[in-house]
């Protein structure tokens, strides 16, 4: 038992004795790892301390930096607004200015306005004295007024309502007249004002010109020395005479005429190649057929060489210069064609003449306007076998040969085929009417000209009113009888106009024609 319990004993000692020993151990082991971490703590502290120092100076310096950016941004911002605060004071102070000058001129009408208060309250006391005077007068003239309705009407055996039509029928029947006598009158004033200028000047240019009036024909008549002539022409068997218009395309009429043989055709060139190689033959006395064709194709081939004379000579004649040659050659051709039976070239002496004049008279360019009066006709002269009007085809060839612009279209717009560009191109116009329409300038078959009056006569007869029209002076005038009760003196003013209107729209004629209206009216009685 004792054992046991020394036994215990002794195990007990040996475990404290154990513990003791390991704690003393342990003990030992933490201090020296705690001296450890002690180490390692102040050397974690040292570096936590020295980055964190390396840290502040870096944020410091950030700091700084964006200290001073933001500083110069809030100068630059307080700058702005310091400008705009004192634009906005010096805005201030002129409506400050403007309010004071606006207040003291307010304060200087309240004054003067009341000083006229008194004065507007005594003006309106009046006019409402004068507005119940109006009233009460306005109803006593309405009172009159219904009472002199119904005298009328009772006198009248009238209503209102057919009072009022008649009326206005007056009205209408009296303002129809006054609008035709006002149109008359503006219309008289336009015709004495607008046109006075422009018959001085054509006039002027119809004065200064001297054209023959002959009118050219289809035949050409030779002279013979003797009637034995004739039979050396024909011919044995009539050779001669077929080998002469073969040669020339025209016909040779040989007649009982004495001592004369008659040259026919249409074209004037190839009558006058005819007529100079007949002189040719018979002045030879040799006539047979190698013979003719010898002397028609040199007499043609002189002619044609002349061309280029005649043509200089024009353009000597009315003073132009600088013209392309072959347009020249072309001037010289009109010589030998016609229109109507007017000589082409001597129409376009005459018109290049007249628009000379007129230019002249107006301002514009003289030379321009006599090229463009020569050359309105060229296109005539062109190749028969190139179809189109002859005033586009004047202006293609003048174009061609390099003329002014304005030339071109004078040319080419004197039929009113193409729009006009210039004032020059009215007066190729104007003087070409005024050319080939003087008395003999030109034929005109009978037929045509019967279709022409007739035509005149039914243009008038067409008008409301009209009883009988007569075309007279070669249809140079229209005399027009109407019915006196349906068209009065100043209906008839305006019935002449829109006759004239009509004629003008519907008709082509040389010259002008007058529309005369004649109202006539006779009353008769018996006495017994």
């Amino acid at each position: 038992m004792n054992e046991m319990m020394i036994a215990v004993v002794l195990g007990v000692v040996g475990l404290i004795g154990g513990f003791l020993v390991a704690y003393f151990a342990g003990n030992r082991l933490a201090l020296a790892k705690i001296a450890e971490a002690e180490e390692r703590k102040k050397l974690l502290l040292d570096e936590a301390d020295k980055e964190a120092k390396a840290i502040k100076k870096e944020k410091m310096l950030e700091a700084k930096e964006e200290w001073h950016r933001k500083k110069q941004e809030f100068e630059s911002d307080a700058q702005t607004k310091r400008n705009k605060l004192q634009a906005q004071e010096k805005q201030l102070k002129q409506r400050e200015e403007g309010v004071a000058s606006k207040l003291e001129l307010i304060s200087r009408k309240e004054k003067s306005v009341q000083v006229s208060e008194k004065e507007l309250q005594g003006k309106k006391e009046q006019l409402t004295k004068t507005e119940e005077e109006t009233q009460s007068r306005r109803q006593e003239i309405e009172r009159l007024v219904q009472e002199q309705t119904v005298r009328l009407e009772r006198i009248t055996g009238m209503s209102r309502e057919d009072a009022k039509k008649y009326l206005i029928e007056n009205m209408l029947n009296d303002a129809r007249s006054e609008a035709a006598q006002l149109i008359k009158d503006i219309r008289d004033d336009a015709k004495s004002s607008a046109q006075k200028e422009a018959q001085k000047i054509v006039i002027q240019a119809i004065q200064r010109t001297a054209s023959d009036h002959s009118v050219e024909t289809t035949v050409s008549v030779v002279n013979l020395a003797s009637e034995e002539m004739k039979g050396r022409i024909i011919g044995r068997e009539g050779r001669n005479i077929r080998a002469f218009e073969a040669a020339t395309g025209i016909d040779l009429i040989i007649d009982d005429t004495p001592e004369a043989v008659v040259i026919s055709g249409f074209d004037p060139f190839r009558r006058e190649v005819a007529r100079v190689a007949l002189d040719r033959l018979m002045s030879d006395g040799r006539i047979h057929p190698a013979r003719i064709e010898e002397v028609v194709e040199k007499a043609r081939k002189e002619l044609e060489e002349e061309l280029a004379r005649v043509g200089e000579n024009a353009m000597l004649e009315l003073g132009i210069h600088n013209i392309h040659p072959e347009l020249v050659r072309y001037i010289g051709k009109m010589k030998y064609r016609s229109s109507y039976g007017q000589n082409l070239l001597g129409h376009s002496i005459e018109v290049g003449f007249l628009c000379g004049v007129m230019a002249s008279e107006l301002g514009l360019d003289v030379n321009q306007a006599k090229r463009a009066g020569l050359l309105h006709d060229i296109g005539k002269c062109v190749d028969r076998s190139i179809e189109g009007p002859h005033a586009l085809l004047g202006m293609e060839l003048c174009k061609k040969f390099k003329e002014h612009p304005l030339v071109c279209n004078a040319v080419g717009a004197h039929h009113e085929d193409i729009e006009m560009e210039s004032a020059i191109a009215v007066l190729v116009q104007s003087a070409d009417s005024i050319s080939g329409a003087r008395p003999g300038a030109r034929r005109e078959s009978v037929e045509n000209y019967i279709k022409r009056l007739e035509k005149l006569e039914e243009i008038a007869m067409s008008f409301e009113g009209v009883t009988k029209t007569y075309a007279i002076q070669a249809g140079r005038e229209v005399r027009v009888l109407v019915e006196p009760e349906r068209v009065d003196d100043l209906l008839a003013d305006s019935l002449a106009h829109n006759i004239a209107g009509r004629i003008e729209n519907e008709m082509e004629y040389p010259g002008q024609i007058r529309v005369t209206v004649i109202r006539e009216r006779r009353s008769s009685a018996l006495a017994k």
